[in-house]
């Protein structure tokens, strides 16, 4: 019998639990800045020096987090099932977790690309644990300043078509952690195949189309995902 592809979205809930902050928390590297001076193309234009350094800090952050329990839960899943995660989070928990595909919608922390190409593949490379720091003067191949490989904020998210695609193909689909509210990701629930269950993992109320009947188990990534499993057994 050919296994369920389960699909799977997660958002900044997801990571919550390995202790990694978002733009919204309280105390976070977010809160210093505003969301235009770090995560926009303006903000770059005005002030590359401060956009680098804020990524450095998220890095320096992200080296010290490790997956959680929900992570790994998502990883050992493959081992019954045919699992996609589609991710809005910037972070590399998934894959250190042993998650084999992952789609990154809003970019990935430990690449940097080109500033004058950012979406071009000769562009991008991976940093390594002991290069995590960028510095002003660091050169992407075509000679510009090397950026965060981070989709930002009026950016065009060229991964929104694959994840489209993928949603699409799901037998069941599976929501962790994100208040649907950042479009286009939020969209994806549209591309579901009619009939196909929706789970949502959520200790908070999320607004979901009336029309598409979900399950919300209302707890945190980890609980919510032993939850969730037990509904999968046969």
């Amino acid at each position: 019998m050919a296994k369920k592809h389960v699909v799977v979205l997660t958002g900044a809930g997801m990571s919550a639990e390995s202790g990694v902050s978002t733009f919204r928390d309280s105390g976070g590297l977010w809160e210093q800045y505003r969301v235009e001076q770090v995560a926009t193309p303006e903000g770059w234009h005005e002030d590359p020096k401060l956009v680098t350094d804020f990524y450095n800090g998220l890095r320096r952050q992200l080296l010290t987090k490790e997956p959680c329990e929900g992570h790994r839960l998502l990883a050992e899943m493959e081992q019954d099932c045919n699992v996609s995660i589609i991710t809005q989070n910037v972070d590399d928990l998934h894959e250190r977790a042993g998650s084999s595909r992952v789609l990154h919608l809003h970019g990935e922390l430990f690449k940097v690309t080109s500033s004058m190409n950012p979406n071009d593949p000769r562009q991008i490379r991976t940093l390594k644990d002991d290069e995590w720091e960028v510095k002003i003067g660091d050169k992407a191949p075509d000679g510009s300043q090397l950026r965060p490989f981070i989709v930002w904020f009026g950016e065009a998210v060229p991964n929104i078509e694959p994840a489209a695609e993928i949603c699409s193909q799901a037998d069941v689909f599976l929501i962790i952690g994100t208040s649907l509210n950042v479009y286009p990701a939020a969209g994806l629930i549209q591309y579901v195949p009619q009939g196909c269950p929706i789970y949502l993992i959520d200790p908070k109320e999320v607004s979901i189309p009336a029309c598409m009947p979900v399950t919300h188990i209302r707890k945190g990534a980890s609980e919510g995902m032993r939850e969730f499993l037990r509904t999968l057994q046969p």
